[in-house]
């Protein structure tokens, strides 16, 4: 028999985790589409009824994203400069309706390559919060998406937050998306560039693609090219000459390995124009 449960609490939903497998249903925009018209055939943990795990709350060490919290709460809520990648990620989550519903942690745990809030999340060196009933475990973000639809995810876990070290809450950031059109896309490829700036000069860079690997990935060629330029035309010019190894993109209906590869140098070098500011949002628009 399918079991269906709502738990009233954290504590309740670890604990009905350990009795078993069942499939957490949270915000469902991903949930239900994946389902069609098929019958269910695992048990559902809902945990759209846990208030615990929705917000955003700040210790002295870190930023701390409830699980459930959604796209437009990221968007609504008051967070440093670093962070303006992944509010600009947030309004690509499909529709208004979407992000109003669809959680942050559900769009890691759906593990998509064009997964859009990762490599937002990636250059401020986003962690993963996993609970049992007997344990909590903290994962680097890169170390969780393993792979198309697989995590790191154990028997009896489930994501209870995402937390971002402060120190790398510094500098200004930016994402841009590579589609078929404007809004409503899946991504051909999109790119997130996190840069810190004293006096002129780039102190330290981090960027991060997506839809152009089986997992979205951290650029350390891109980064280590920006590092120490001043901010002016030079940024792009290293862009389109740094080694981008990390990637390794497919061809699909979308667009050819070949084109992302072309495509994303482009997008890199407006993700990093425009977090520092040497772009309007209609330059760096790229579909």
């Amino acid at each position: 028999m399918i079991r269906y449960a709502k738990p009233t609490s954290v504590d309740e939903a670890l604990a009905l985790l350990g009795e078993g497998a069942w499939r957490i249903l949270a915000g469902g925009t991903d949930f239900y589409p994946a389902q069609g018209s098929k019958p269910f055939r695992d048990n559902v943990l809902d945990i759209n009824g846990l208030a615990a795990l929705r917000g955003i709350a700040e210790t002295d060490d870190h930023f701390v994203i409830g699980a459930r919290t959604t796209w437009t709460d990221i968007i609504r809520h008051s967070l440093p400069p670093a962070f303006d990648a992944l509010k600009q990620a947030a309004r690509e989550v499909g529709s208004a309706q979407i992000q109003n519903v669809a959680s942050v942690a559900g769009n890691l745990c759906n593990a998509s390559p064009a997964a859009d809030g990762v490599p937002a999340l990636l250059v401020i060196d986003a962690e993963v919060e996993l609970r049992s009933a007997t344990a909590t475990r903290h994962l680097p973000l890169q170390d969780f998406v393993l792979g198309n639809r697989r995590t790191a995810l154990l028997p009896g876990e489930m994501v209870t937050a995402i937390r971002v070290p402060k120190g790398a809450t510094t500098g200004t950031s930016a994402f841009v998306k590579l589609g078929a059109r404007r809004y409503l896309v899946i991504s051909i490829a999109m790119v997130a560039a996190r840069l810190v700036v004293d006096n002129g000069t780039v102190r330290q860079a981090a960027v991060a693609a997506g839809s152009c690997s089986v997992v979205a990935k951290r650029l350390a060629g891109v980064e280590a090219a920006l590092s120490g330029l001043p901010v002016d035309g030079r940024l792009a010019d290293a862009v389109q000459s740094a080694p981008m190894g990390e990637l390794s993109p497919i061809a699909d209906v979308r667009g050819s390995a070949e084109y992302r590869l072309d495509a994303v140098r482009e997008i890199v070098a407006r993700a990093v124009l425009a977090a520092v500011g040497r772009t309007t949002d209609d330059e760096v628009a790229a579909a």
